[in-house]
């Protein structure tokens, strides 16, 4: 089973790591403080053509986060919640550090934004269960985590797909393809273990001329299959196009299946392509248990909580997604990721046909 960083329990969790079970007990939570020490700049990192990196010049700094001031830098692994509906564990949830102020002007451009430089974009996703379908088909909402609770996306699986498919919308009340508030979706292969992130650009049957009309390609994300069954932390690897001098993404427009960030991932072709991973949990002997540490971020022990990043730089971490309460979850992201690629990376965590669970 995994742990995550909530407040400091005193029982500990007898069960063992082998976390066969399919069920939400396990969860990622680490051993180490997540300091991301002043090494070199971690925005070298997504640069994969031109330039070296030109000096960002307002973004740099960053608001003041309350964020990283948390002090608790030693994991208090609190009790691994195995049951569904369990407890009322969130209680002190409230102490979870929220987002620095972050100004949403325009909603289409700042959810397709890199995370400025040196900002932690603290984000929360409650999945709704309620209603006809909704069991089966639940509607997932991206908020920022802040006194405001600004809405960002909403998300949910298109119900007469052959392999999943999530509309991803900056309308909460408008999950249609064709409505203009569409501005992405994720869709997975056949068996559930690979899933490709588009913008709401066109299918390039239907490109014009200078091809300029056509999707990009935002992400994709490998989970790695275990054919003896689920025995431990689960492994994902995620792409995402590099950045260019100027710190903005490549664009990445497949003419065909066979350009894509997949094939091209799997065709060691990484121009223009980065390759993140999550962090691999460390075994704790006294809680037995996998631990990440989230910095009270997370509170639930889940198999879907994870942190992103970079293997050159471990400490930096790209993107963390864990479970707060039963149906809410903490997303936070760091620059390069937008918070459509960071969402739709979050999606392909609650896919249900994943093979390797």
């Amino acid at each position: 089973m995994f742990q995550v960083n909530g407040e400091r329990k005193e029982k500990k969790s007898k069960k063992k790591a082998a976390t066969g079970s399919d069920e939400e007990d396990d969860s990622d939570s680490s051993t180490k403080p997540i300091r991301s020490e002043k090494k070199k700049n971690p925005v070298s990192l997504f640069q994969t053509g031109g330039d070296p990196p030109k000096e960002k010049k307002t973004r740099k700094k960053a608001p003041p986060k309350a964020a990283d001031s948390e002090e608790e830098t030693l994991e208090s692994p609190q009790k691994n919640s195995n049951k569904k509906g369990k407890g009322k564990k969130s209680k002190k949830k409230e102490e979870r550090p929220p987002s620095p102020v972050i100004e949403v002007d325009n909603l289409e451009e700042f959810v397709l934004r890199p995370a400025p430089q040196g900002v932690t974009i603290k984000c929360r996703v409650t999945r709704d269960k309620k209603g006809m379908d909704r069991g089966l088909y639940p509607t997932y909402y991206l908020h920022l985590d802040n006194d405001k609770k600004v809405f960002l996306l909403a998300g949910r699986k298109r119900k007469k797909s052959k392999t999943s498919n999530y509309l991803i919308s900056i309308d909460p009340t408008d999950l249609s393809r064709g409505g203009e508030n569409f501005i992405g979706k994720l869709r997975s292969n056949l068996m559930g273990t690979k899933f490709t992130v588009f913008d709401n650009g066109a299918n390039p049957d239907r490109a014009n001329a200078d091809w300029s009309n056509v999707r990009q390609e935002l992400s994709a994300v490998v989970y790695e299959t275990n054919v003896l069954g689920f025995k431990g932390p689960r492994k994902m690897t995620v792409i995402i196009p590099g950045m260019n001098s100027d710190n903005e993404r490549v664009p990445i427009r497949p003419r065909n299946d066979n350009d894509g960030l997949l094939m091209r991932w799997q065709n060691k072709n990484m121009d223009n392509v980065i390759e993140l991973h999550n962090k691999a949990p460390v075994w704790n002997d006294e809680t037995q248990s996998y631990v990440l540490n989230f910095h009270g971020r997370v509170t639930h022990a889940s198999v879907k909580n994870f942190q992103i990043v970079h293997g050159s730089d471990p400490d930096y971490i790209v993107m963390q997604f864990g479970r707060v309460a039963d149906d809410a979850f903490t997303m936070d992201y760091n620059y390069p990721l937008c918070a459509l690629q960071a969402f739709a990376i979050a999606l392909s965590s609650f896919d249900g046909k994943l093979a390797c669970e």
